[in-house]
């Protein structure tokens, strides 16, 4: 049976849409020597890695510039938000709270990551 097919990056593709986050627009070279530092791949395997992202929507392509330029398809904040979302819901029975919860139990917060952390909060229940 075919694995479906999921709109969400990979591991690699997440990677690859860090480097045009950092980046912005790039050709797919330099995309792939970038992509270097993180994972050894083949130029030709950095190019079909290119096309299933932008099958997935996670890219887009100027095929009017010579060469062609790739772009992501959505902002980065935008992109985490969706992904956290599927996350809460997949692993968290939808509750934001257990993922928070979950999330400061598993890592020590530096004393500047908890202030933001509170004033969001405070933040919060001056809108609710």
């Amino acid at each position: 049976m075919a694995r479906h097919a999921s709109s969400q990056p990979t591991e690699v593709e997440l990677q690859i849409l860090r480097i045009l986050w950092n980046d912005g627009p790039s050709i797919a070279r330099h995309i792939h020597d970038s992509l270097q530092e993180f994972k050894q791949t083949t130029y030709s395997t950095t190019v079909k890695m290119l096309w299933v992202m932008m099958e997935k929507g996670l890219l887009k392509r100027d095929d009017d510039a010579k060469p062609q330029v790739y772009r992501t398809a959505a902002l980065q904040q935008r992109t985490q938000k969706r992904m956290l979302s599927d996350l809460i819901d997949k692993v968290y029975d939808g509750s934001a709270a257990a993922l928070m919860l979950h999330a400061l139990s598993s890592k020590k917060a530096t004393t500047e990551e908890l202030r933001e952390i509170r004033d969001m909060l405070d933040q919060l229940e001056e809108g609710a």
